[in-house]
């Protein structure tokens, strides 16, 4: 039997692909919040019937659209681990978590959506893609703290939550006060107000 017009757009796995990639751009712009599955299946131009063949729902989507971010997030923390020494790990990492969370505008409604009452599912969803940055980074945290005094004192995950607070707080702040900010100064600053050196 062949298929209808409407069942291969269906079935065609490009449709789907830009679906993300239309929803991540709304969502960018409205926030989660902000955009319902009418709205998706118009910028993609099909039914919402169309819509509910490949997703679920909105919080399908959202989910995929945050992996996707998250994905990027934790690729550029990977490149940054690969720095030569311990401080440039560390200078790498913040530069970049503060670039690409200035730029990306879903990353900053995901960290605002944490901060509000949400959709159960995606509450969990992007507390699970938080934990995967976090054990991303802690083992360099663990590296910067062998042999320094304030070792014993400092437990590495404490750190490591400290760090990413710390990184979040700068995005936010100029994402909601819309400050400009210069990131190689904040990273400087972030780093020593952890007293974590940079140098080098």
């Amino acid at each position: 039997m062949t298929k209808t017009k409407k069942q291969q757009d269906n079935d065609n796995p490009g449709t789907k692909k830009r679906i993300i990639e239309v929803a991540r751009g709304l969502f960018s712009q409205h926030g989660y919040l902000g955009v319902s599955m009418n709205d998706i299946a118009e910028r993609v131009n099909i039914t919402k019937a169309a819509l509910y063949y490949h997703f679920t729902g909105k919080t399908e989507i959202y989910r995929e659209v945050l992996d996707e971010v998250f994905n990027r997030l934790n690729s550029l923390i990977a490149k940054a681990l690969d720095e030569n020494t311990v401080s440039q790990r560390l200078h790498k990492l913040i530069d970049s978590y503060l670039d690409f969370g200035i730029r990306e505008k879903n990353l900053i409604k995901a960290l605002a959506l944490k901060l509000s009452p949400v959709d159960r599912e995606i509450h969990k969803r992007i507390t699970q893609l938080r934990q995967q940055v976090s054990n991303a980074i802690q083992p360099l945290i663990e590296e910067m703290l062998v042999g320094k005094q304030s070792a014993r004192k400092v437990e590495s995950r404490s750190l490591t939550s400290m760090l990413i607070a710390m990184m979040d707080g700068v995005i936010l702040q100029h994402s909601l006060l819309n400050n400009r900010i210069d990131t190689k100064k904040a990273t400087k600053n972030i780093a020593a107000a952890l007293g974590l050196n940079v140098k080098g």
